[in-house]
């Protein structure tokens, strides 16, 4: 796994906050020069712990001790400002507006190996390794629905469902709306963003048949089965 330090100003104090979340962001820029020069850039108020190439090469940012400028405007389970609580990894992607793509083997390999040492390092449940866009449905896309989060979770990076027959049955009587806002998703926002945001990580296939933003059964299949934490387990 590659390192090379390439240090932004962007950063300041946790000012007490606990590391308890990985979030994972697209750069959504169309070359992965332009985006680390604006993570680096002190006028841009922008920043991230770590990027990582397409080439797999990870950059270091900012100390993960250190409060990066990544997340924004955001809220998870109750929580505001996840800055103050999260590690940001950014990942060299066009995004939806300059082309969208699927991320490279060895990108995610060293997307893999870095969060598994994170998760490590800062005890982190799996539950909280997130997308941006979870935390920030209203506003943000990344890193969408070509992110490989089953595999990922399959290498104990966050979590994915694991639904019995019996989950699909009971599924059905679901209020998903609720079901979002229990699974951490904030209630202020409106509910098809929610819903979008949740397909974009663990149904990616409603982006294929067009499904996307509406109550599939899957849709509520797998959103029962996380609030049932079943779960695949790490290495299947």
């Amino acid at each position: 796994m590659k390192v090379i330090d390439r240090p932004s100003p962007n950063f300041d104090d946790r000012d007490g906050g606990h590391i308890q979340y990985l979030i994972f962001h697209y750069t959504g820029m169309e070359i992965a020069e332009a985006a680390l020069e604006r993570l680096c850039d002190p006028e841009s108020k922008v920043s991230a712990h770590y990027t990582i190439d397409e080439d797999g090469t990870i950059y270091a940012h900012v100390p993960e001790d250190k409060r990066a400028w990544h997340a924004g405007a955001s809220f998870w389970n109750e929580e505001s400002s996840l800055n103050n609580t999260s590690i940001g990894i950014e990942i060299v992607n066009p995004g939806h507006e300059f082309g969208y793509k699927p991320f490279p083997e060895v990108q995610i390999k060293s997307v893999t190996q870095l969060s598994q040492e994170i998760i490590k390092r800062h005890d982190l449940e799996l539950k909280n390794v997130l997308a941006h866009s979870d935390i920030s449905p209203a506003r943000k896309e990344d890193p969408g629905e070509l992110f490989p989060w089953k595999e990922l979770a399959g290498q104990g990076v966050g979590i994915w469902p694991d639904p019995s027959d019996e989950d699909a049955v009971k599924a059905a009587a679901i209020i998903t709306q609720s079901a979002l806002h229990d699974l951490g998703y904030d209630p202020r926002v409106k509910f098809r963003d929610k819903l979008v945001a949740f397909q974009r990580h663990f149904v990616p296939e409603v982006f294929e048949s067009g499904e996307e933003g509406q109550e599939t059964g899957l849709t509520k299949t797998r959103l029962y089965a996380l609030l049932s934490e079943h779960l695949i387990a790490p290495g299947l």
